[in-house]
């Protein structure tokens, strides 16, 4: 009989610019597991672009960021999702997805914005600013969504806040993306103070060293980041927005300011461009392992669940951001 490491040697082929050969058996054994096990329960995984790359490349079914997973989320035939992200990820694959089973690997993986704003603080934002929709991203909880009037992603957020058609809103909890949207359209807009982790630690004096020790790379920026990071970027966009970048542009060398397992990600498509990886890690993504993606769909554990009325309100929120 054929081991895993044998079974598996088509997907390593996918990775092997990344994961040193003598890495492979230990991946080998979880990732021969999960396929089987999607099979006998009718599973599929998403997963998140910063999914490391044997999760992303081997044995996921459905990858992007958080807004592709959402919409693919709703099309899905499976009986049972698992959502190889953070906790608010998987909230949301079930706000749309109620009849479904959906498991998160690790119930501790969750996100310093999701964190910083609670229901209770949209309630009283709203008695401060009555009137004034509450456009929510999708780092955030069902009940923070529950309070809002719409949700929106990176990739969607201006869109989203000049489709309400009023000349301001509140938009949280991420202070520094509320900023730079704010600086491309018309609209006022009340944020909030929450920062991601990863992010908000790049400078600009990140951006200016790695020109001057890498002449001629293209930097590309996630609208997380700082203003003024941003700013000095030669691009911003979501996660998927920068892979299409780098796609449609091919650039000969480029730095993408944003979690590092992105760039493993993208560079495994891409092995003529040359990605210097300044390595900011997720510790809440990288608590989804290929072991505990197969506990889950083992032992049925860590099942999503949200109370009814949430799930009604919230979803509502994130339908409306989808038909933006």
């Amino acid at each position: 009989m054929l081991n895993a490491s044998t079974r598996t040697a088509a997907l390593y082929d996918r990775v092997r610019r990344v994961i040193p050969p003598i890495e492979w058996p230990a991946f080998a054994s979880d990732i021969d597991a999960i396929l089987d096990l999607k099979q006998q329960r009718n599973a599929v995984i998403l997963a998140h672009n910063y999914q490391t790359p044997e999760i992303f490349h081997c044995v996921a079914d459905i990858v992007g960021d958080s807004l592709a997973l959402a919409r693919k989320a709703m099309s899905t035939e499976a009986d049972v999702i698992v959502l190889a992200g953070v906790h608010f990820m998987a909230e949301t694959a079930k706000l749309l997805n109620p009849q479904k089973t959906v498991l998160i690997p690790d119930l501790h993986a969750g996100c310093s914005l999701a964190d910083s704003i609670t229901a209770e603080d949209i309630r009283l934002l709203r008695q401060r600013y009555p009137g004034v929709p509450v456009v929510s991203y999708v780092n955030t909880s069902a009940e923070v969504k529950a309070e809002s009037d719409i949700c929106c992603t990176s990739g969607n957020a201006k869109a989203v806040v000049e489709s309400l058609g009023v000349p301001r809103v509140i938009m949280l909890p991420d202070e520094y993306l509320a900023q730079n949207i704010a600086a491309q359209t018309d609209v006022e807009i009340i944020a909030w103070k929450g920062h991601c982790e990863v992010h908000e630690r790049f400078t600009p004096a990140d951006i200016r060293e790695l020109r001057e020790s890498h002449p001629g790379v293209t930097v590309l920026a996630h609208p997380e980041c700082p203003p003024d990071v941003v700013a000095e970027a030669d691009f911003s966009g979501s996660t998927a927005a920068m892979s299409d970048y780098v796609e449609r542009q091919r650039p000969p060398r480029v730095v993408l300011m944003t979690e590092c397992s992105m760039s493993d990600n993208v560079a495994l498509q891409h092995p003529e461009v040359e990605f210097i990886r300044p390595c900011n890690l997720c510790p809440h993504m990288k608590r989804i392992t290929l072991a505990n993606i197969r506990a889950a769909l083992e032992q049925n554990r860590n099942v999503v669940t949200i109370e009814p009325g949430i799930v009604r309100r919230a979803r509502l929120a994130v339908e409306r951001m989808l038909a933006v």
